[in-house]
């Protein structure tokens, strides 16, 4: 198997970001990035990205699927390899995107990783509402392993991504073992002093 991690590149400077992603990628299974560097750094970011690993534009589309359309359609024209959206809009605005670009990945969110992330979401609902917008996987925190196994119960053989190892302190083999496919990882490995170390040791952690 490939590497299990991707990183979490919610660094703003554009330039410091690349930096990171060039040290990182050769560990990687793909790189996740986020509204704060994509409004600095423009769509071109995907596209320079893209030549390292796969990008993953967490753009969290919580939209009308028409609205959903217009995002997936920038974003998988910019060399996005996913997207991930939010899956309680509904199954419509999911199908939208993936209608887009039947080729590609799309993650679902069905619980997030922050203290309180999971008080709202009901983990069985949502997951049918991934599974019938055809999404290629979901979102579980690896902050809460008991999620994870929940969300592999509901979701089957979708992928699982987990955010919320290291500054918020999930434990990345756990989320493995709960039933996680990849694991993300952003402040521990973009902050570090040798984010190419940091990547190396996080991967080799998970037996990559």
């Amino acid at each position: 198997m490939g590497s299990r991690l991707l990183l979490a590149l919610d660094e703003t400077d554009p330039q410091r970001a690349f930096s990171v992603a060039e040290a990182a990628a050769p560990h990687l299974a793909g790189i996740k990035i986020n509204w704060p560097l994509l409004m600095q750094g423009g769509l071109e970011t995907v596209a320079k990205l893209a030549k390292l690993a796969p990008v993953i534009c967490d753009l969290k589309v919580a939209d009308i699927p028409n609205t959903a359309r217009l995002i997936a359609e920038a974003a998988y024209g910019a060399g996005a390899a996913g997207i991930i959206a939010h899956a309680f809009p509904g199954a419509g605005p999911l199908r939208a995107i993936r209608d887009v670009a039947p080729d590609r990945d799309l993650y679902a969110v069905i619980t997030m990783s922050h203290p309180g992330g999971g008080e709202f979401f009901d983990i069985t609902a949502l997951a049918a509402v991934a599974r019938d917008g055809g999404a290629t996987g979901v979102v579980a925190p690896a902050t809460r392993p008991e999620d994870i196994t929940a969300v592999r119960e509901a979701v089957g053989d979708l992928k699982i991504i987990a955010p919320g190892i290291g500054a918020q302190g999930g434990d990345p083999r756990a989320a493995i073992t709960a039933g996680a496919d990849l694991i993300i990882v952003g402040r521990a490995i973009y902050q570090a002093e040798d984010p190419g170390a940091a990547a190396r040791e996080f991967a080799a952690a998970l037996g990559d």
